[in-house]
């Protein structure tokens, strides 16, 4: 018979658990260590328990090293998710605004505690933070698209140069086999007149 196929399920067994997650661990270490000799690549294995005990692993080149290249690889994808985790931690510009104009208005607005004001700073400081990293994404994006644009008209200024250049070319050959042409017909207009002397006309007696 063959070998059972495991449902992939929590094991509601702690001891059961934690046997299988150190032989899970260990072999899955095991099988990256193998991926980096037989592949020549650099592997790294970051685990971390139910507890928050991390484990980690890397075959190839150091786990800093590893982590240094995947950080700039991946630059603007981290700025992007830190950007998103911050939007979702804190009100938008336009609430925050809302909500101190509110607590402003309330007639009891000298009681305000010094916690809700300081609240309120993080909340406009965030805010405004969100604001200036939006500002400058749009203005790269619009570099890049006036950069693409550039190059799209320098690569038509391109062809066109070239396209001009050969009818330029192509004029100055036509030119010279017309004065070629023009030549031969008059040289071969000579030959026939030296070859054909105009009749003389007879003397009257």
């Amino acid at each position: 018979m063959g070998r059972r196929k495991m449902e992939i399920k929590r094991i509601e067994n702690k001891s059961s658990r934690q046997v299988t997650f150190c032989k899970r661990r260990n072999g899955l270490m095991e099988k990256a260590r193998q991926l980096s000799v037989l592949c020549g690549s650099s592997v790294a294995v970051l685990i971390v328990s139910s507890t928050g005990k991390v484990y980690s692993s890397s075959s190839g080149d150091s786990m800093a090293k590893i982590l240094k290249h995947y950080e700039v690889r991946h630059a603007d994808e981290l700025k992007t998710l830190d950007l998103k985790e911050k939007t979702q931690n804190y009100l938008s510009l336009k609430e925050s605004l809302e909500t101190v104009q509110c607590k402003l208005e309330e007639q009891n607005v000298d009681n305000i505690s010094v916690e809700s004001l300081t609240s309120l700073e993080e909340q406009f400081k965030t805010a405004l933070s969100l604001t200036r990293a939006r500002k400058k994404e749009l203005m790269m994006e619009l570099v890049k698209t006036l950069q693409e644009k550039e190059k799209l008209l320098r690569d038509e200024n391109t062809v066109l140069a070239s396209q001009l250049a050969k009818k330029q070319i192509n004029f100055l050959q036509m030119g010279k086999e017309n004065e070629l042409l023009e030549t031969e017909e008059e040289r071969a207009m000579l030959l026939e007149n030296n070859n054909n002397p105009p009749e003389t006309l007879p003397l009257l007696k």
